[in-house]
């Protein structure tokens, strides 16, 4: 599809191409353009490219066609391709079968097996090979090669030969016998029965259309998880206004509009529910298995389903401002970009093909003058089948598909591929406290004292929006009391009448100041927690310990950053005491207490100094500078947008267990794109001598490098089962 991204960028979706050099000779066209960055993704058969006012949308395209390609429209994508695909190769593989029994059977030297060999071998390399012959044509046309041009040489080669020895020596029937002494290959004009490579001709086409198809069929698979993104939010949506409920496109919700959801439909849009309860899950967007509770005044996700009753949502963002349309921009623009780790690969595709037809050539030219022309004309059109660079151009965009595509369905979001990189040599996390290694969220530890006046202090504190307060207001019983005269004391607590009785919450020494208090106030101080004291007419009656509660995955999530070797560091804005209490509860040796946010940047400076290489991990726009300092930035999902576009990779469940398992993620993706480069690089390397020195024929070359492609991504696709 052609979509427009944001101004002066647009991601095209190109056909046509057939290898990586295609992707490449795209991107060197589109980048000689004046102010133009463009990346062009073989894989994802996409080219995100940047550009300037000054050009259009049709100078693109029209620089794409002149390449020999095209651009293909929503209506007119491709989806079928595998399908057409695997009914050529399946038709080119029950005309095969024959043709290599009789190859076998050439002690009978029967002539006329010859003829039936020599006509289903042509329709084979002339309708069953016709895509390679295509791609081929329409580069040379444009002075370029590409692996089809391989392909449709080694082919024809073949089969020209083979036709050859068939129609004018003496393998052909007697009367179509001419005298070919002229030839100066004596070896085939004059040999009685010299050799013939119908069955590799039709082998190698039927091998590689076969691994064609496999590629295409592993592709789509690997593009699944961004699929199944785009495709969670709901076309229609119900609208309730004053004239009752009307269906509507979901593209026309606007802000403000109060949509109706109902048991397993899905949300259209971001929003606050306004009416109802519900479970609703949220599994394909955040990776978390078990449904979340929502009532009156939580926010919900476009793209999650009711599960249960009806909801009204209030939108408060739609289309492309959703959370939904945000996390797939982020996972098309990872799966469409560049490792580093690539650059490489693409430099040596550049100059490959025009590498293997001058070894063919030499290999040919080389047999020849050593050995025979046939052994030459077999060799040089295996180097030609075998040297293909296809899984030299899959290595890469398909091991970032299918992690990316993984991550997706885990709830971890990576920005780019060049993220894979900076996961590799961090060896330090620094954390933040609140809302990382926390909650976020102050809740009652503890309490001393009796049940009325607990009863009367969160009553007093229930008009309060302080956290502190809304913690102390949970204790409340839900029964009615009179409060009147409220008064806050700003630095100390609030007072006011409830009950006729006068109450006063806040610090102890202040709520009752000739009062004497137990010895728990120190002991809960001393342990890190708020502590909130209660007097009822000036008398001590309660103390509440409140605290921002430890996750219940912290201390597990900080075994497994420390079992991937990363050292973790909290850094945050309490005290020392409580920074200590809460590391020591989840084994952190190194904390960093009363940091501003403004000190974060200068902490990762510090750790750079000491030759760490640092991520950081956190949820608020305090944390937003940190992000973007660190050599790589990890938000929290249930954080701000700020720290979410600061950083380099965001959580969608707030599970610290999130930020290792987006590490581990990120890691394997990269070490399966190193092994899938090391096997092509391999496989070429030792194959193109092999072939050069006969010792592969060209069907065995042709079934190798078909299984190549299939290998490298069946490698990729090991990333789906990540866990």
């Amino acid at each position: 599809m052609t979509t427009r991204t944001n101004a002066g960028a647009v991601d095209l979706a190109i056909t046509g191409m057939t290898c990586a050099t295609c992707a490449g000779r795209i991107e060197k066209k589109l980048n000689r353009l004046p102010g133009v960055i463009a990346s062009v993704n073989y894989a994802t058969e996409t080219a995100h490219v940047d550009y300037p006012s000054e050009l259009t949308l049709d100078d693109l395209i029209s620089v794409v066609e002149a390449t020999g390609y095209g651009v293909a429209l929503p209506e007119a994508e491709t989806v079928d391709d595998p399908d057409r695909l695997g009914y050529r190769w399946r038709l080119s593989a029950v005309l095969t079968a024959p043709v290599l029994l009789m190859s076998m059977l050439t002690t009978l030297q029967v002539p006329w097996w010859q003829w039936v060999s020599f006509l289903l071998a042509s329709i084979v390399v002339l309708w069953g090979a016709a895509p390679f012959h295509r791609a081929a044509w329409a580069n040379a046309r444009h002075g370029a090669t590409t692996m089809d041009t391989l392909v449709s040489l080694g082919v024809l080669s073949a089969y020209l030969w083979s036709a050859f020895a068939v129609l004018f020596t003496s393998a052909g029937h007697p009367g179509m016998q001419m005298n070919m002494s002229w030839i100066p290959m004596t070896d085939v004009a004059q040999s009685a029965h010299p050799a013939l490579y119908f069955e590799s001709a039709a082998v190698v086409t039927t091998f590689l259309l076969l691994g064609r198809w496999l590629e295409q069929r592993a592709k789509q698979s690997s593009r699944n998880a961004l699929r199944a993104l785009m495709h969670l939010a709901p076309k229609t949506a119900v609208i309730q206004s004053g004239t009752g409920e009307t269906q509507i496109p979901a593209s026309h919700i606007k802000i403000g509009d109060l949509v109706v959801v109902r048991a397993g439909e899905r949300i259209a849009a971001d929003g606050l529910v306004v009416e109802g309860a519900s479970a609703v899950d949220a599994s394909m967007l955040t990776g978390e298995s078990l449904p979340i509770e929502v009532g009156i005044g939580d926010e919900v996700q476009g793209g999650t389903v009711v599960q249960d009753g009806r909801v009204v949502v209030r939108a408060t963002r739609v289309g492309s401002d959703t959370a939904l349309a945000h996390i797939t921009a982020l996972v098309t623009a990872a799966q469409n970009g560049k490792a580093p780790v690539q650059r490489l690969a693409d430099r040596i595709s550049a100059v490959f093909v025009p590498i293997v037809l001058l070894l063919a050539l030499v290999t040919l030219v080389g047999w020849g003058v050593v050995g025979t022309w046939q052994q030459g004309c077999a060799a040089a059109v295996a180097v030609l089948v075998i040297a293909c660079p296809c899984a030299l151009g899959l290595a890469t965009p398909t091991a970032l598909l299918v992690g990316t595509g993984r991550g997706a369905q885990l709830g971890v979001l990576v920005r780019g591929p060049e993220v894979l990189e900076s996961t590799r040599r961090i060896n330090t996390v620094m954390l933040d406290k609140t809302g990382t290694l926390t909650t976020g969220v102050m809740s009652v530890v503890t309490t001393w004292g009796d049940a009325q006046a607990l009863q009367l202090g969160s009553t007093l504190e229930s008009g309060s929006s302080h956290p502190v307060a809304r913690a102390i207001a949970t204790l409340s019983s839900g029964a009615a009391h009179n409060l009147t005269d409220v008064e806050s004391v700003r630095g100390s607590g609030v007072t006011g009448v409830v009950d006729g009785f006068i109450v006063q919450a806040g610090r102890p020494e202040w709520a009752a100041p000739q009062g004497i208090w137990p010895s728990q106030r120190d002991s809960w101080a001393a342990n890190g927690n708020t502590v909130v004291g209660i007097a009822i007419d000036g008398e001590p009656r309660a103390l509440v310990a409140i605290s921002d509660v430890i996750r219940p995955t912290t201390q597990a999530a900080i075994h497994a950053m420390r079992a991937l070797g990363l050292e973790p560091v909290m850094v945050t804005g309490d005290s020392q005491v409580v920074a200590d209490q809460v590391a020591s509860a989840v084994g952190i040796t190194r904390v960093i207490a009363n940091a501003r946010p403004e000190d974060k940047v200068g902490i990762v400076k510090l750790l750079h100094d000491e030759g760490r290489v640092v991520a950081v991990v956190g949820d608020g726009i305090n944390d937003a500078a940190a992000l973007a300092a660190a050599d790589l930035g990890i938000a929290m999902g249930g954080g701000t947008d700020a720290a979410m576009e600061a950083a380099d990779i965001t959580l969608l469940r707030d599970d610290l267990r999130s930020a290792a398992d987006a590490v581990r993620l990120a890691r394997a993706t990269l070490r399966i794109i190193k092994q899938n480069l090391g096997w092509a690089f391999g496989y070429n390397l030792a194959a193109i001598p092999l072939a050069a020195f006969g010792f592969l024929t060209p069907m065995v070359a042709g079934a190798a490098m078909a299984a190549s492609s299939v290998c490298v991504v069946g490698n990729s696709l090991r990333l789906r089962r990540f866990r």
